[in-house]
């Protein structure tokens, strides 16, 4: 999956102009890809930190980051990519996708897939890789049998509010929560 000015190869095999303006090459994540997807979802966990003291990341939160991607690269009910930059990034991960597909016991359609985490470095921001791993985890947790797709991120974080509102999303639920 490689995403540039020009057409690209998607999944499903059709060329796409509607790729970002800055080179990506999006693609499953390995095992041996977790030492460097794991400071990109610390980054983002700790960007959460400053919506919310309640999401206050954990001294072993590397730890934890590590265990959890190698068991969501396991789980055939979970998606995790990879993007690489090409060009003077190639072979650098410059972002990651994380999401998994759940059962809805109660709702129609009866599968749902979750997108837990999306983060990008910086220099990839704003233009249109963002979308473009949007469209790419939504298709992927389609083809495992996702017939909605939801997104979870702080509250307080107008800017995934704004991203994922601009791309269809809406509020379905909401999680309030307290300190004991």
């Amino acid at each position: 999956m490689t995403a540039s000015n020009e057409p690209s190869a998607h999944p499903s095999g059709n060329a796409s102009s509607e790729g970002p303006s800055v080179p990506i090459h999006l693609r499953p994540a390995r095992d041996g890809d977790v030492p460097a997807l794991v400071p990109l979802l610390l980054r983002l966990k700790r960007l959460n930190e400053e919506f919310d003291p309640l999401l206050k990341v954990r001294e072993d939160a590397d730890e934890q980051a590590r265990h959890l991607l190698h068991a969501n690269l396991a789980d055939p009910k979970a998606v995790v990519l990879a993007a690489e930059g090409v060009g003077a990034d190639k072979d650098k991960v410059v972002g990651v996708v994380r999401a998994i597909v759940r059962e809805r016991p109660f709702y129609v359609p009866e599968f749902e897939g979750v997108i837990l985490d999306i983060y990008l470095l910086p220099l990839y921001r704003r233009r249109g890789v963002g979308e473009y791993l949007l469209r790419e985890v939504s298709a992927a947790l389609k083809a495992k049998g996702a017939g909605v797709v939801t997104a979870e991120f702080p509250s307080q974080n107008e800017i995934a509010s704004r991203f994922y509102q601009k791309r269809g999303f809406r509020p379905i639920t909401a999680i309030h929560a307290r300190s004991l």
